[in-house]
């Protein structure tokens, strides 16, 4: 694939209730829509991915109802969905991938319809074709990292691989320095869960499985929990795993602790002197911390830099707790606003410049 500063980007990023869209000019943002779905509608789809035609069909409206020219888009990028594990890089969707996907290999969560949508809206581009790029499931793990303590297990590598890599390489870019050649630690605060991933030499040698809430509790998960009270709690028949997966996933850290999700209501809070508010964030930046001191351990360099992204750094006092903890360790490089469109973009133009290949989903 070749590209020129004509090329144009179609970017889907599906989310739980909502489908971002935007279009891209090469890198130069020209169109941007959060098309948000009534939760009455949803509803009626047994599981996620039964939406697929339905969010599919609101896409194309859209493009249609602003006028946008199709016949002019020559790719279509999506936010990547749990697949079998994967090498980090950028994929055509093809008949396998979508398999997995509406089977749900490794998890059933909104970033599955992903790829679905972006092969689905094709059939309105005769000029595209269709990919994701960096999916949760990159796996790059060293082998000793996927040992865990019980031969019936093994540590799995699901994480924000979208946004860390996205993130590492901007930093080498802003040193003059290849991505390859550096040692770093990255850790993205998500809107659920926080990873802690080890990079080196452009690969993501450990990392805490956050998507099952593995690692500090963050937002909405609850992190590393005590595997016997957690045990104990599965066999009180009080609650089904169902209930149980929610806790962890959707409905403990900050939730469950303050009541609320929204990064500037915690702001609020603690800015409003609430204690409980203010211990609790010290609490997740000692674990944060934590996770990050844990993994220096992995290098046997120096680490170049440690990267922080994510929303959650707008909370002042986070950061401050945070930095004041590991600034000790190496550089910090923060990045408090995040584009995952703009991550996803940047992948759509390395392949279509040349400097990465499409790589086929086995």
């Amino acid at each position: 694939m070749t590209s020129n500063i004509f090329s144009k980007i179609l970017v889907i990023y599906p989310m739980e209730h909502s489908t971002k869209i935007a279009l891209y000019k090469n890198i130069t943002l020209i169109f941007l829509k959060n098309i948000k779905h009534k939760k009455e509608e949803l509803k009626n789809f047994n599981m996620v991915v039964d939406q697929e035609e339905y969010r599919a069909e609101a896409i194309i409206r859209e493009l249609y109802e602003n006028d946008i020219d199709l016949n002019g888009i020559d790719l279509v990028i999506a936010r990547g969905g749990l697949t079998k594990a994967v090498n980090s890089g950028v994929y055509l969707v093809n008949e396998t991938m979508k398999e997995d996907l509406r089977a749900g290999v490794q998890g059933m969560h909104a970033v599955n319809l992903g790829g679905l949508l972006a092969d689905r809206v094709l059939k309105v581009l005769p000029n595209a074709k269709a990919c994701i790029a960096d999916p949760a499931v990159v796996d790059e793990l060293d082998d000793v990292a996927r040992i865990t303590g019980h031969p019936m297990f093994q540590r799995k590598s699901i994480f924000h691989a979208l946004n860390q890599k996205y993130m590492a390489r901007r930093y080498a870019r802003s040193i003059n320095t290849p991505y390859e050649s550096l040692s770093l630690i990255v850790a993205h605060m998500g809107g659920g869960g926080i990873s802690v991933g080890a990079h080196k030499n452009g690969f993501v040698v450990d990392v805490n499985q956050a998507f099952d809430g593995d690692g500090p509790f963050a937002i909405t998960r609850t992190g590393t929990l005590p595997n016997g009270d957690l045990v104990r709690l599965c066999f009180s028949g009080k609650y089904t795993e169902q209930e149980i997966m929610k806790m962890i996933t959707s409905e403990g850290g900050l939730y469950a602790y303050l009541g609320t999700d929204n990064i500037d209501e915690l702001e609020k809070k603690i800015s409003g002197n609430d204690d409980h508010a203010r211990f609790i964030a010290y609490a997740m930046a000692y674990q944060v911390a934590r996770e990050i001191g844990a993994m220096c351990t992995v290098f046997e360099e120096k680490i170049d830099a440690i990267i922080l992204s994510g929303e959650l750094f707008h909370c002042t006092y986070f950061t401050e707790c945070l930095t004041k903890r590991v600034e000790k360790i190496a550089h910090i490089a923060l990045f408090a606003t995040v584009n995952d469109m703009d991550a996803l973009v940047s992948n759509a133009v390395m392949l279509l410049n040349g400097e990465t290949e499409a790589m086929e989903y086995l």
